[in-house]
């Protein structure tokens, strides 16, 4: 039966094409053109196979293809619907959810499934089979309860508890109340740092400040033109080096050569031999002050930054400017350099802050968030992070994007330095002579200290220009107008009950400027 419908319905389609066939060869005074035998056979089968190829190899099945249909019907409304072929069987076909091929030109397989329509019981079965809407199934998930702690944003996290989901007949509306405010976690415990050092020897304000890779000495230049070294134990005088004509802005000492490089306010870079005691190398190339300096980790590349809106990039042993990185429209007031990508970072008078790619010299990507001057940046030394510091907050940021974390507000001073070290302590040092110190995770404000300035300088001579941890971590050293170098450690006696954390669960602000 199923074959003999099939053919049926196969020659009344050919047929209909002869017709329109026919139709075709039509003459403009209506009399048709004759086709001589041959030719009119041959388009004939050339139309059959293209137009219905795929309907002739239509597999066909005998099983549950057949299904009585009722004598009379009625819809919804109670009107009766009488079928067109009454009392005969009708055959269904279908593949999928539909009875064609499903592309043009695309023949319907053996594998293809063949299926009846299915029954209104059917579906309904369906239905209950299926699983779970999601809207459901995290309303049926059990709340955590207070002993639970799920970090925020965690993905198994449970439906919260002000979730209704409301069902009227077949709609489903799914209607969430008022979510609760992110609050900051309660921030790690760090003892605070006190003073127990004051050096003296400058006799200008102490500009920049370095700590020797062995931890024996650390090195400063200042305003007085010179760079002085210094025993980080007892805080003596070992060594002063002469050769700047102006403030010395940066120093860095190599953890690959016996190096000391230094740059300043004469636009001069010069790479200093420790064990000579000599400059043996001058990078030339900025058109102004230059202001600060970093060594790459893995290569021997150094990159200085200039008031001339430009940070350079030389080859230590060649003294060759690899790249000029331009794009900055004012003056780069620091530059830090890592192995990662992106290999440097610059903060600029200009507001942004740019990552750029080493490799071609070009900037990857903008910050333009702060509003004021960006005059330090600082990488944290285990992740993946790193921190701004500008007049209106210190912003934290995740690379390789520059992807913005938060703010840490508090600090309404012009912030000329920043570092952070393992146990992620953040310090920042300010232009009237304040350092604040933070926990890096939470942003959380431990610790602020305004240090006395040394006797005889005057109290505008209190500010903060550079300051950095130690290989230990254990000392803390800031660079001051008073032209001295203060020294901090952390206070032994302090514990959690003797200093402990004022800390209460606020709204986190997630200002993005």
């Amino acid at each position: 039966m199923v074959e003999e419908v099939q053919k049926h319905s196969v020659h009344t389609l050919v047929f209909r094409s002869l017709k329109r066939t026919h139709d075709m060869f039509v003459a403009d005074n209506g009399k048709p053109v004759p086709l001589d035998e041959e030719s009119h056979k041959r388009k004939m089968a050339i139309k059959l196979r293209n137009e219905y190829g795929p309907v002739l190899h239509m597999p066909t099945s005998k099983e549950n293809l057949k299904e009585k249909v009722p004598q009379s019907a009625s819809d919804s409304y109670g009107h009766k619907q009488y079928p067109a072929n009454q009392g005969q069987e009708v055959e269904y076909l279908v593949t999928g959810t539909h009875p064609y091929p499903p592309g043009p030109g695309v023949a319907l397989t053996a594998d293809t499934k063949v299926q009846r329509m299915p029954s209104e019981s059917a579906a309904q079965s369906l239905a209950v089979a299926l699983p779970a809407s999601p809207a459901r199934a995290d309303a049926n998930r059990p709340v955590p309860t207070g002993g639970e702690y799920r970090h925020p944003g965690a993905p198994d996290r449970a439906q919260p508890a002000g979730a209704v989901v409301m069902e009227g007949g077949n709609a489903k509306n799914s209607a969430l109340m008022a979510k609760k405010a992110p609050t900051m976690p309660k921030p790690q415990w760090h003892p605070p740092w006190k003073l127990y050092r004051v050096i003296s020897g400058h006799l200008g304000w102490v500009r920049c400040i370095a700590v020797e890779p062995g931890n024996q000495w650390f090195v400063t230049g200042s305003a007085d033109r010179t760079i002085k070294i210094w025993d980080l134990a007892s805080g003596k005088l070992k060594l002063s080096l002469t050769g700047h004509i102006s403030t010395v802005r940066g120093v860095i000492v190599s953890t690959r050569s016996p190096y000391l490089f230094s740059c300043g306010e004469d636009k001069q870079v010069k790479c200093w031999d420790l064990e000579y005691n000599k400059v043996i190398r001058h990078y030339h190339g900025h058109l102004s002050a230059v202001y600060g300096l970093d060594l790459h980790p893995t290569i021997d590349v150094l990159v200085t930054c200039s008031r001339d809106s430009t940070a350079r990039i030389w080859d230590v042993r060649t003294k060759a400017s690899v790249h000029t990185l331009s794009g900055h429209t004012n003056a780069v007031a620091t530059v830090r350099c890592q192995a990662a990508e992106p290999q440097i970072i610059t903060g600029s008078h200009d507001t942004t802050i740019r990552l750029w790619d080493l490799v071609a010299g070009k900037t990857r990507v903008t910050l333009t968030n702060h509003k004021k001057s960006v005059r330090a940046v600082v990488l944290h030394p285990r992740h993946y992070t790193f921190a701004s510091g500008s007049p209106d907050n210190i912003k934290q940021w995740k690379f390789p994007d520059g992807s913005f974390i938060q703010n840490l507000s508090g600090h309404n001073a012009i912030i000329n330095t920043l570092t952070v070290n393992s146990d992620g302590v953040l310090v920042s040092g300010a232009d009237n002579g304040t350092m604040h110190l933070w926990d890096w995770r939470t942003g959380y404000n431990f610790q602020r200290v305004h240090a006395a300035v040394q006797p005889g300088s005057l109290d505008s001579e209190s500010g903060i220009f550079a300051c950095a941890f130690d290989q230990s971590e254990s000392r803390l050293l800031t660079a001051e107008a008073d032209k001295t170098i203060k020294v901090y450690k952390e206070d032994d006696t302090a514990t959690e009950e003797t200093h402990p954390v004022s800390w209460k669960p606020e709204i986190i602000k997630r200002k993005r400027f």
